[in-house]
C-alpha cells in the first residue's frame, strides 16, 4: 500500500465518501474542480481531464492535425506510450539521442528536422526537464508544434516555469506511481488555447458537445468524479510531496559516492522533481544482484529503447542505430525513493550502493 495514502488516509476516504454520496460519477463538479486548481497550479489557463496519459498523447496529436506523411522528433530513451501517442495517428517517429542529463539533446534537434516535420514531442523524463529555450527557438523558427509529455514531471520547471507550459499541449497521467498519482487510471492535458480546449472536450466524449449530437468520430476517455475528487486532494499537498522527494534525492546525491556508479545530476536552471532516482552502471546485472541480496529491489526505466521494440519493428532501426539511448538502456537503473521513505530505509540503500565492488 502506498504511504502516500496514510499519510493523507483520512481527508482521501472523506473524499471518496462525499463523491460516492452524491449520485454524479461522470464529468461532474469534481472533474471541472480539478480541472481548475490544476490548470492554475501549473500556471495554464485551461486543463482538460482524459482516461490515462497515452490518451492525452494520441489526442494531443490528433486534435494538432498530425497524421500520415508527417514526422514528430521525440528522444530515443524514452517510454514507449510516447512514441505511441505519435503513431498511433499515423505519423512517423523521428528519434534524438539523449543528453547527458537524460533528455532530450537540443543539440541534435534542428539537423533531423525536414520539410515533413511537424512537431517536437518533449518528454521530461524521470521528473528532469529538457532545455526549453532551444526547443521553443527552434518551434519558432521552423513553425513546429510543440507537445510536451509530463506524465513524470509533476510540477518540475525550466527557469521558473513549469512543464507542460511551454507548447501547445502539455500531457500528464495520474497513474499510481506519479508524483501526482490517482488511484487508478487516469490523465489530462494542460493548454492555453481556448478552442485546443474546447476539442478536447468534444474529442474525449464521442465527439460530442451536445448528447446524441455528435460532431466528429471521438473517443470514450474521461477522468472519472472518484478519481478527479482524489487527485484534488493530493494536489493540495504535491508542493510538499514533491519538496520531500527533492529532499530524499539530495540525500542519494552526497552520500553515494562509488566509482562504479554514475548519478544523474540536476540541470542547471532547473527544478527536477525527482519521479525515480536512476543511476548508471556498466555491471548493472551485478549491482541488481548484489542489491537483491540485501532485500533491495530495483526497476529499469526502461530495458528496450522503443526504436528496438517489436511493435516498432516496421521502422527498421536495428541495434546500434542510436548508441546513446542504447548504453543508456543497457545501464540505467532506478533505486529506491518514495515518499515516505524512512531515513534508515534510505541510509540502507546508500550503504548497498557504496559497498558494491565490481569483480572481474
Amino acid at each position: 500500500m502506498d504511504r502516500g495514502f496514510f499519510q493523507y488516509q483520512k481527508e482521501f476516504e472523506d473524499k471518496a465518501l462525499e463523491v460516492l454520496r452524491s449520485g454524479w460519477y461522470v464529468l461532474g463538479k469534481e472533474v471541472s474542480s480539478f480541472e481548475q486548481e490544476f490548470a492554475a497550479w501549473c500556471g495554464s489557463k485551461y486543463c482538460v481531464g482524459v482516461g490515462n496519459g497515452l490518451d492525452a498523447l494520441w489526442m494531443a496529436f490528433r486534435v494538432l492535425g498530425i497524421g500520415p506523411g508527417d514526422e514528430v522528433l521525440v528522444q530515443g530513451n524514452t517510454y514507449i506510450a510516447s512514441v505511441m501517442g505519435i503513431t498511433i495517428n499515423g505519423a512517423t517517429p523521428i528519434f534524438v539521442e539523449p543528453d547527458e542529463y537524460y533528455q532530450l539533446d537540443t543539440a541534435k534537434l534542428e539537423a533531423l528536422i525536414t520539410p515533413r516535420t511537424k512537431a517536437i514531442l518533449v518528454v521530461h523524463l524521470y521528473g528532469h526537464n529538457a532545455k526549453m529555450d532551444d526547443v521553443i527557438h527552434l518551434c519558432r523558427k521552423y513553425y513546429l508544434r510543440l507537445v510536451e509529455d509530463c506524465a513524470q514531471s509533476h510540477g518540475s520547471a525550466f527557469n521558473g516555469q513549469k512543464s507542460g507550459t511551454f507548447g501547445d499541449i502539455g500531457c500528464f497521467s495520474f497513474y499510481p506511481s506519479k508524483n501526482l498519482g490517482a488511484f487508478g487510471d487516469g490523465g489530462a492535458i494542460i493548454t492555453n488555447n481556448e478552442q485546443i480546449a474546447a476539442d478536447f472536450r468534444v474529442l474525449r466524449n464521442y465527439g460530442s458537445e451536445k448528447r446524441y449530437y455528435n460532431k466528429i468520430v471521438g473517443a470514450n476517455s474521461r477522468l472519472d468524479e472518484l478519481q478527479a475528487g482524489l487527485l484534488r486532494v493530493k494536489l493540495s499537498h504535491l508542493d510538499e510531496l514533491n519538496e520531500e522527494r527533492r529532499q530524499l534525492a539530495d540525500r542519494y546525491s552526497a552520500q553515494i559516492q562509488n566509482k562504479n556508479i554514475l548519478l544523474l545530476r540536476e540541470r542547471p536552471d532547473t527544478h527536477s522533481v525527482w519521479h525515480q532516482y536512476v543511476i548508471r552502471c556498466r555491471s548493472r546485472e551485478a549491482l541488481i544482484q548484489h542489491l537483491e541480496e540485501r532485500q533491495i529491489g530495483t526497476i529499469i526505466h526502461y530495458p528496450i529503447p522503443p526504436h528496438l521494440s517489436e511493435a516498432y519493428q516496421y521502422l527498421g532501426y536495428g541495434p546500434g542505430s542510436f548508441p546513446i539511448t542504447e548504453r543508456y538502456a543497457n545501464e540505467v537503473l532506478s533505486i529506491p525513493m518514495y515518499n515516505g521513505m524512512s531515513e534508515e530505509e534510505q541510509e540502507r540503500v546508500i550503504d548497498a550502493l557504496n559497498s558494491f565492488e565490481v569483480i572481474l
